[in-house]
């Protein structure tokens, strides 16, 4: 049998599990586990993944690489697995002891957009994430390499591209910024339809880059925010860069100058020490900023993080301010849905009969569509939130 890749957590692996399966693809009989460790429930998502493969392949090789295998080695290593491999070795050909592979990983048939990791680790230090200790410093690629990759997928047709990375405006050469490598994608691959930008830190979007997402119609009006919190006293205990204020006039500055833009975020629910006033400041940001497209997290203590040092909330209470700030971004995006309700939309073509339009709304499709397929649809009506 070939190589499966099982690919959890974050669109940084996806776009890594791609690669390792062009990189593995004269192996045999091997399943993969590209894990992750955000959260308490992503762990427990790995260590189900690895059972599940052992129990339905069971003869197979399974190796385990990603963010669980730095920050929980010896637990993961204690499962019935074949092998580990390192985080920063998972896309080298030496650590798998086989050939490199001879060029960039194209769509697999599976995705109709192709993911493109430019940058990998993070410097900064937020009290309650583990994933520097998983991914390490901030390394970016440079200019020509992604460029060279983002063209290749257009010239093979994909009609969209996402870039990706563990802090994607933490991209950086020397001056260059992450405005300065979208403005070069757009210059040199013109074939490319459609380029997205997955999370990002609002406070590290540089002028050129506010400028390209304000005025490029190419990059699609969708805007999603490493925002984590909406109170200013727990940002500041998180130790974010930002505060309550600059996300309100981010996004009010790109809606003023692209009034379509859809505005995502993720944010901890239960965050230690968070009393009922920073819950509402929490709440209320979703309609202040009008998220559509919201990660709700309930707070989780990673071990060796200064945030689990804190005063804990009671998990009930944690899952019912996560409940809560769910139900107030279903709210917000209900409205939204029913907004684009006459408003035509361009499409593109998933293989489950739905597509993205350009500001991440799903529409259901046509019966018969094909995957890849650019469409124009003017939706009339919502179904269980999903337009068609």
């Amino acid at each position: 049998m070939s190589v499966e890749v099982v690919s959890l957590g974050c669109r940084m692996n996806l776009a890594e599990s791609e690669h390792m399966r062009a990189l593995l693809a004269g192996e045999r009989d091997m399943v993969v586990i590209n894990s992750c460790a955000v959260t308490a429930e992503a762990l427990r998502q790995t260590r189900q993944a690895i059972r599940k493969a052992r129990r339905t392949r069971p003869d197979a090789r399974l190796m385990v690489t990603g963010c669980a295998v730095e920050v929980e080695r010896d637990s993961i290593a204690a499962l019935d697995v074949d092998g580990l491999i390192a985080n920063a070795d998972k896309l080298d050909a030496r650590a798998w002891n086989v050939p490199p592979a001879p060029a960039m990983p194209m769509p697999s048939g599976q995705h109709t957009r192709a993911f493109v990791a430019v940058q990998n680790g993070c410097d900064h230090a937020c009290t309650f994430c583990i994933i520097p200790a998983g991914r390490g410093p901030s390394r970016s690629r440079g200019i020509a390499n992604v460029v060279t990759e983002v063209r290749a997928h257009a010239e093979a047709g994909v009609g969209e591209v996402v870039l990706t990375a563990v802090d994607l405006t933490g991209w950086n050469h020397g001056d260059q910024r992450l405005g300065d490598l979208v403005a070069a994608i757009l210059r040199d691959v013109p074939k490319l339809p459609r380029l997205r930008l997955s999370s990002m830190d609002g406070v590290e979007i540089d002028p050129l880059l506010r400028e390209i997402i304000a005025s490029e119609k190419r990059v699609m009006p969708h805007l999603h925010l490493s925002l984590q919190h909406g109170a200013d006293l727990i940002l500041k205990r998180m130790k974010r860069r930002h505060l309550r204020a600059d996300a309100v006039n981010l996004v009010a500055d790109l809606k003023a100058r692209r009034p379509d833009i859809a505005v995502g975020a993720d944010l901890i629910a239960g965050f230690p020490t968070e009393d009922e006033a920073a819950h509402a400041d929490n709440l209320s940001i979703i309609g202040e900023l009008g998220i559509v497209h919201g990660h709700i997290f309930p707070y989780s203590a990673r071990h060796g993080t200064p945030a689990a040092r804190m005063p804990q909330l009671p998990r009930p209470l944690v899952s019912e301010r996560a409940a809560e700030l769910r139900h107030a971004v279903a709210t917000s995006r209900a409205a939204w849905l029913e907004s684009l309700i006459g408003q035509p939309q361009t499409v593109l073509a998933e293989r489950d009969g739905t597509g993205h339009a350009e500001n991440f709304a799903r529409i259901a499709l046509p019966t018969g569509t094909p995957a890849g397929q650019m469409l124009t649809i003017t939706p009339t009506r919502i179904t269980e939130g999903l337009l068609s």
